[in-house]
């Protein structure tokens, strides 16, 4: 059994079976990386002109595979049909037992996002439009993405749990025409009214048409000559639809992330290098062979559902299973019995999902026969030692590998981790940068850590294809939030991280000021523009604190412009934080307080704020320009 500590490889016969095993693929890359990835992507990735360069880079901006030509979806389909048409591309459970789910095979999925890019190019929309997707997790959010790529526009893909305004938001900086949205979705046994949030958040934008997916059947208002039924409009069209042909660097989607400023950023990711690291990545990371049944559990709103969710499976031919609700709904075992039902091989999910299954107990695990499980991954923060030893002996029976994986919305997709097929393995630890990444972890002043010490994880060039190319309008906020730290030639990746003697990397957590609650990415900025935004708050503080579950959870420190009743004022704003950004973003505490430790120049000190609930020194606050404040504080946070 392995314990705290302890130093694992992959057996034998793991090992032998692996996509990769063969440990000289880490000098080959470090020697030349570009020649690593340039042939990388001649192998699996369907190009209609070759490049010219295979990178370029003028700091702080790079550029991978320059004069290449592809669509991305002819290396999700085109190439896979002759020999797979047949074979099941997705597996979609849905929330209801007794509803029935779907199956398509690589033909009807295809065959489906062919009619759907049809039914986008009758609606007037062009190669580098920008779609806005409002979605949950049903087959037609695949669609809809896939859809757009096929034509060359440009999907923007929204969490459907955000709320209104955070849609509003996103709609409005992309400037897109046309959403695609749900008349709901199943949660927990509730019947969510999205059509209705989605209703909400139209105005103030340039939406003009909204294309509706029956799902619930719940009443939805409805506006002639703007809204349309999905299925009436797929029914009138064609399964076959040409591809746009896309420049390698030509973007391929936004997807909006928090940062430390309130405004949400849109990272830009293209068409080349995004296909060639998603394939790569999930074939080697996971090891995919052809009869394994994947099981990513994040939600297509963010990254991790973008890469491993749709685009890395499909263009390695793999299944892939979909499920729409919450994994203890309507039992805390509904993920072993998804597991148990459909033979699940490989199952990525984050540590706020294993803390959760652990906290119901392992008879629930022993209930179920999980033993189709021969990989396990972590994802989305930090995965501690105890979660990881759980999910190892209680899911993976101490057999299968577990790939803890660290990556960013940024990075498009893995960048440290241990290969299944090499290891080694350590608990709390992600492991090595993926083959062709170059990582440091450095201080302050710009030098390497050493060995067991704490430092800012750092990428150095030439960075890897999937990385983004910018934030969508705001050059700027891109060279200020990436690029500034350490010079415009090195990634600030705003994760601590330590390395140890065999140069395994442990990540600590976020040096910004963002939250990850329960893998979620939320700023601080963000939280407290939705609380200041209340009429009676004078200003506030948001930090994010320890919790078993969720990894970390948001605290807000409010100053009243005036007094009010505790009881009255706190619900008031849990709603101010409902309408701005959404349930996922609630607090576990608010806390009242006349004043918040600042420095002379008006910085307020979260650093002292957090350290309330972490347990370490507060420090030395003698440069404050109210440090009676810190004491009057502490006692308002332990009566």
């Amino acid at each position: 059994m392995i314990k705290k500590g302890d130093l694992y490889y992959p057996t034998k016969e793991f090992r032998k079976a692996a996509q990769l095993n063969d440990e000289s693929v880490y000098d080959k890359a470090a020697e030349n990386p570009i020649k690593f990835w340039e042939d990388l992507a001649e192998r699996g990735i369907v190009w209609r002109k070759t490049w010219t360069k295979a990178f370029v880079h003028r700091p702080p901006h790079f550029q991978w595979f320059v004069g290449g030509k592809l669509n991305i979806t002819e290396s999700c389909f085109n190439r896979h049909l002759p020999a797979l048409k047949d074979k099941v591309a997705l597996i979609w459970e849905p929330e209801p037992l007794n509803e029935k789910p779907r199956r398509l095979t690589y033909r009807e999925l295809f065959s489906e996002v062919g009619r759907f890019a049809n039914v986008l190019k009758k609606l007037g929309v062009k190669k580098g439009d920008r779609v806005g997707i409002y979605l949950p997790m049903i087959p037609e959010v695949i669609m809809a993405m896939l859809a757009c790529a096929r034509i060359g526009a440009i999907h923007c893909v929204v969490f459907s749990a955000f709320s209104p305004q955070a849609l509003k938001v996103r709609l409005q900086d992309t400037r897109a025409r046309i959403l695609i949205t749900a008349d709901g979705y199943y949660r927990r046994g509730q019947a969510i009214n999205l059509k209705a949030a989605a209703d909400v958040a139209l105005a103030e934008t340039q939406v003009k048409k909204v294309i509706v997916v029956k799902r619930v059947g719940n009443k939805v208002a409805w506006q002639k000559g703007r809204d349309f039924w999905w299925s009436d409009l797929v029914k009138k069209e064609k399964s076959a639809c040409l591809p746009a042909i896309m420049e390698s660097e030509d973007p391929l989607f936004i997807l909006y992330t928090s940062g430390s400023t309130g405004k949400p950023k849109g990272c830009v990711h293209t068409n080349g290098g995004y296909a060639v690291q998603s394939l790569w990545t999930g074939k080697w990371i996971f090891d995919w062979r052809k009869t394994d049944i994947f099981w990513c559990t994040a939600d297509v709103g963010w990254v991790t559902g973008h890469t491993y969710g749709v685009y890395s499976p499909l263009l390695n031919g793999v299944t892939s299973l979909m499920f729409e609700g919450a994994p203890d709904f309507p039992e805390p075992d509904r993920w072993c019995q998804i597991i148990e039902k459909y033979r699940v091989t490989i199952l990525y999910t984050a540590p706020t999902a294993i803390r959760m299954f652990a906290k119901y107990g392992e008879d629930f695990v022993k209930k179920h026969d999980l033993t189709s499980l021969r990989l396990l991954g972590s994802v989305g923060e930090p995965i501690d030692e105890t979660a990881w030893l759980w999910y190892s002996q209680n899911v993976g029976k101490s057999k299968c590998p577990i790939v803890d994986t660290w990556w960013q919305t940024e990075t498009g997709g893995i960048l440290i981790t241990s290969l299944p097929g090499l290891g080694p393995f350590k608990p709390g630890f992600t492991g090595r940068p993926f083959p062709g990444i170059k990582t440091d972890i450095l201080d302050d002043r710009g030098k390497s850590c050493p060995v067991n010490e704490k430092g800012n994880l750092v990428i150095r060039p030439p960075f890897s294809p999937g990385f983004f190319r910018g934030i969508y309008k705001n050059p700027k906020k891109y060279r200020e939030t990436y690029w500034s730290q350490y010079g415009s030639k090195i990634y600030f990746t705003s994760d601590g991280a330590l390395r140890d003697k065999r140069g395994l990397i442990r990540i600590i957590g976020r040096v910004d000021d963002v939250i990850k609650v329960a893998g979620h990415r939320l700023s601080t900025g963000e939280l407290e523009n939705a609380v200041n935004q209340h009429p009676s708050v004078a200003e506030c503080a948001v930090v994010g604190i320890p919790d078993k579950i969720k990894g970390e959870v948001p605290v807000i420190f409010v100053v009243l412009g005036k007094p009010q009743p505790e009881e009255k004022i706190k619900p008031e704003i849990i709603n101010q934080i409902k309408k701005e950004i959404g349930p996922i973003a609630l607090p576990k505490e608010i806390y009242l307080v006349e004043d918040l430790p600042k420095t002379r120049s008006g910085k307020i000190m979260r650093r002292i704020l957090k350290r309330f609930f972490t347990g370490e020194e507060l420090g030395d606050f003698s440069t404050l320009s109210n440090p009676e404040i810190v004491e009057k504080i502490k006692k308002i946070i332990v009566r």
